[in-house]
């Protein structure tokens, strides 16, 4: 088998390392020094650190003491759900309500939590706010004392379906409560601004390596006010993340966040193989926000299609240099049904035939042209088993 190109479509689970960040990198491999040592080399540690820490804070317009360098993004969610709650009844002070369609990492840290509630969501995975309020109104009158922890993805990084941060945070701030988003699927596509978000949001989390970073490295950003309990304990990132800092990878967002461009963003490479498969290929379907919504991130396209397992399409299209998943990276190869697509009402007979693809902006045309034809070509060979 000859493979033309080595195409690359799952952006939403990890992105490649930027040119300059992987220079930058490599400029400071040397700087071995803990940043926590007062010796000078250590606080040119410590420097580099500080200066990423600015560099997050400018990238999102909040204040660099609002930030804080966590393991991962699922760290960072993990952090701010156990930090807030407790597993003894008597000391918990918060009932949480979270997403069906979270992040993996979202989802067990609020299921693991004591008293817990889930959402609901519609047809295309949008939080359902009627509903939300409502739960939320039933909550203050039934439990005196116990504030409501809401926690929701600002966009679904499988269906790419987008939250209305604003019109939730509106919502469970009348009625007292704190809101934790993940942001990871969403800032890659779409700037956040802080200074805004502030007053809808308590807690934001994301991760670095969505951004061109190395992987290892996440972000919490807190609003002053809000207190977590340490889940590792140290002195490191005011004493609530214990650990000798990831210094390359802290660094390495830094770098990432400051040459980050989303001017370049652009949905053309997935609207024009969206476009193809559903005048080329029958029984396909887009799953989520419509494309013309404006509703789905720009990059994301998450088809069905009819009569064929989407882990033999992954399979025959990565046999043809194309990389796909069949699913948010943390749940892909799982072939338990996906929460996402259960929570939305998908059809059962089609939750496992489907792929997603994540694309990036600099493909070729030729390029393009070859992802169509070989999807048409794997989906045909699949049906014809049939």
């Amino acid at each position: 088998m000859i493979i033309i190109y080595q195409i690359y479509l799952d952006n939403a689970a990890t992105s490649p390392l930027s040119p300059k960040v992987k220079e930058y990198v490599i400029s400071i491999l040397d700087n071995f020094y803990n940043p926590s040592s007062t010796y000078q080399h250590g606080q040119e540690v410590r420097k580099i650190i500080t200066d990423a820490r600015q560099s997050v804070a400018k990238f999102i317009n909040t204040d660099s003491n609002e930030i804080y360098f966590t393991p991962s993004g699922s760290g960072s969610n993990t952090l701010a759900i156990k930090g807030l709650t407790s597993e003894n009844p008597i000391l918990n002070k918060y009932k949480v309500f979270y997403s069906p369609t979270a992040h993996k990492s979202m989802l067990l840290a609020c299921e693991s939590c004591i008293q817990n509630t889930l959402l609901k969501v519609n047809s295309v995975g949008e939080i359902d706010l009627s509903y939300l309020n409502n739960i939320l109104t039933q909550h203050n009158n039934y439990h005196n004392g116990m504030k409501p922890l809401v926690c929701i993805e600002a966009a679904n990084s499988e269906i790419g379906t987008i939250n209305d941060v604003i019109a939730i945070g509106n919502i469970v701030h009348k009625h007292n409560g704190i809101l934790v988003i993940d942001a990871t699927g969403y800032i890659p596509l779409y700037e956040v601004n802080m200074k805004l978000w502030r007053n809808y949001v308590d807690i934001l989390t994301f991760s670095g390596h969505k951004l061109h970073a190395l992987k290892g490295v996440g972000i919490l950003w807190k609003k002053n006010g809000v207190n977590l309990k340490p889940l590792i304990y140290g002195s490191q990132e005011k004493n609530l993340i214990g650990g000798t800092e990831n210094t390359l990878g802290i660094a390495s967002l830094g770098k990432a966040v400051q040459e980050y461009d989303y001017s370049s963003i652009s949905s053309a490479n997935r609207d024009y193989v969206y476009n193809y498969i559903v005048k080329n290929i029958p029984d396909s379907y887009l799953v989520g926000s419509s494309i013309e919504s404006g509703n789905r991130l720009p990059h994301n396209l998450f088809m069905a299609f009819k009569g064929i397992e989407g882990e033999s399409l992954m399979i025959l299209l990565d046999m043809n240099g194309i990389q796909v998943s069949t699913g948010s990276s943390c749940t892909s190869g799982d072939l338990s049904p996906s929460t996402t697509l259960s929570a939305i009402g998908m059809d059962e007979h089609d939750i496992h035939s489907c792929i997603r693809m994540s694309f990036r902006e600099n493909l070729e045309n030729e390029e393009l042209l070859y992802v169509c034809h070989i999807i048409k070509a794997c989906v045909q060979q699949l049906r014809n088993l049939i």
